[in-house]
């Protein structure tokens, strides 16, 4: 399908009927008419499995060469570990994948030398090498054991001309240029080693809106020039603008395709999200205080570009988005842990200036970072020592720490939060996922702070623990605080939230109120900034 008019506008029908719009489990993909030829890419019954998750669950498509195909589905859709299949970074347990009718040998080698080249999200590029250098890395030309430089910059001038990068010489540092240049290098890399695959993992999430229109660019050129596209992507806009099907993965298995002019948005979201609410959320109605926290117009460079929120005592508040959207950059801005550039923090109606966590704490906030292991607890220390980091000043003495009253605090709060462990002298990192994260909460609510954030609270913890963290989240807010928490799990916002806000390319974009807040709405939202 060529660009522009061949393509059909983007239908705006109701959603259909379950009668009509039921997804095809079997599996397999509806895949649309071709012409016949040999796919560039099948995949086949795709099985991947990991200790206690299965991730790929008989996962079938085909891919024609001058074609862009996008692949859509919630996070922990099973998007990632099907790509990462494919590059060859994880083995299949069960399945077949042919490359023009050859079966693909295994290893991530195998899959470059088929034609295979992978952009995620986080640039596989060296800043310190040029780039000639990054194009042809592991793979300089070379001739009796010498590379042969002018030979690689020619090569490399070619394939930056390509992807619209005539103005960039080979011979230049890679980190002198700018993000949305080094992406577009990314591009002229696959060009360069004859990729006849190309798969894209979110490429536009840290582009500005010209860049990524020069990238859209660039795609309409690869495909015109018979490259076969994979396109992965949370914003349903750039699906529509580019891609001529879309594969829709849920719960590790390719559930429905079509052509795009056979896809609404609305179809789109519904074959998405297709599941109710889980029973376990113990949320319950509250009377609301005061408003604790009001955030005007903030804006925290280069993601954070416009936010307005506030909360009320007792109230807990979800945020929604893709990833990429903002959601933990804001929370990071109102803590200080992230600088602000514009916008006023106000706490229980008094304009207040925060320019460090410190600021935050003394101001009544906390923040639980959404990696507990890397950011939010120290593993190689004991409950008690993780616990009193928040309140080290308030428990000192005369400039000593008293080890009774740091104790005292780390028991009661082991106690509160039922973290299950001999003692409080036990190393955090020998914990399982939930009670490090009850340890957490342990810290957070030590300071008996008026706002909460909670970024990812239940993220990598079992079922059950899940449950007891949801109970605490309703406690604290019983109690009189103003929660927030941002989740990627849909459910869990929903079932938790007595509002949503949902952010969009950096700005808080709707408030949808508890009983008006489904998943087709929030994701509509997410994915295109605009309601239904």
């Amino acid at each position: 399908m060529s660009d522009g008019a061949e393509r059909m506008p983007r239908k705006r029908d109701p959603i259909m009927s379950a009668e009509t719009s039921s997804p095809d489990l079997s599996g397999g993909v509806q895949e649309a008419p071709e012409s016949g030829n040999v796919p560039l890419l099948r995949m086949e019954g795709i099985v991947k499995s990991f200790p206690g998750v299965k991730a790929l669950r008989g996962v079938s498509l085909s891919l024609q060469a001058g074609h862009v195909m996008a692949i859509v589905g919630e996070n922990g859709a099973g998007k990632s570990s099907l790509i990462k299949t494919l590059s060859g970074a994880y083995e299949p347990d069960e399945g077949r994948i042919e490359i023009n009718g050859v079966p693909l040998a295994r290893g991530t080698n195998a899959a470059i030398d088929a034609g295979v080249a992978v952009i995620y999200q986080e640039l596989s590029l060296i800043n310190d090498m040029t780039v000639a250098e990054n194009l042809f890395l592991g793979r300089m030309p070379s001739r009796g054991g010498f590379v042969m430089r002018r030979e690689a910059n020619e090569q490399a001038r070619q394939a930056l001309a390509q992807v619209g990068l005539d103005n960039v010489s080979p011979s230049m540092r890679l980190g002198d240029l700018p993000l949305n240049k080094r992406q577009l290098v990314e591009v002229a890399k696959a060009v360069a080693r004859d990729a006849r695959i190309l798969v894209m993992d979110e490429p536009t999430a840290a582009l500005q809106r010209g860049d990524i229109a020069n990238l859209y660019a660039v795609v309409r050129r690869l495909r015109a020039a018979g490259m076969g596209i994979i396109f992965i992507s949370h914003h349903l806009e750039e699906v529509f603008e580019l891609a001529d099907s879309a594969v829709v993965m849920r719960d590790g298995a390719t559930v429905s395709s079509r052509p795009m002019n056979q896809w609404t948005e609305q179809e789109l979201v519904q074959a998405m999200v297709a599941r109710n609410l889980d029973s376990f959320y113990p949320w319950e109605p509250r009377d609301y205080g005061p408003v604790v926290l009001e955030v005007r117009d903030l804006a925290s460079p280069p993601i954070v570009r416009h936010a307005s929120l506030s909360v009320r005592a007792g109230e807990i508040v979800g945020i929604a988005g893709i990833a990429g959207a903002g959601r933990t950059e804001l929370l990071k801005a109102i803590f200080g842990a992230l600088p602000v550039t514009k916008g006023e923090l106000l706490i229980r109606g008094k304009k207040v200036s925060i320019k460090s966590p410190t600021d935050g704490i003394r101001h009544g906030l906390v923040y639980t970072a959404e990696d507990r292991k890397l950011e939010g607890l120290v593993l190689e220390a004991s409950i008690e020592e993780n616990v009193a980091l928040s309140s080290l000043k308030a428990l000192a003495t005369g400039g000593f720490t008293s080890n009774a009253r740091k104790r005292k605090l780390a028991q009661e709060a082991s106690t509160r939060f039922a973290v299950r462990s001999p003692s409080v002298m036990q190393i955090t990192g020998n914990l399982s996922g939930g009670n490090q994260q009850k340890v957490i909460l342990g810290r957070a609510t030590a300071t008996q702070p008026a706002v909460i954030m909670l970024d990812e609270p239940t993220r990598g913890i079992d079922v059950g623990a899940k449950t007891e963290i949801y109970a605490h989240m309703v406690s604290m807010a019983r109690a009189g605080a103003a929660v927030i928490m941002v989740s990627s799990e849909l459910p869990e916002l929903l079932g938790m939230s007595d509002r949503v806000l949902v952010m969009y390319r950096g700005s808080i974009v709707t408030e949808i109120a508890r009983d008006k807040a489904d998943s087709e709405t929030v994701i509509q939202w997410a994915t295109t900034g605009v309601g239904a």
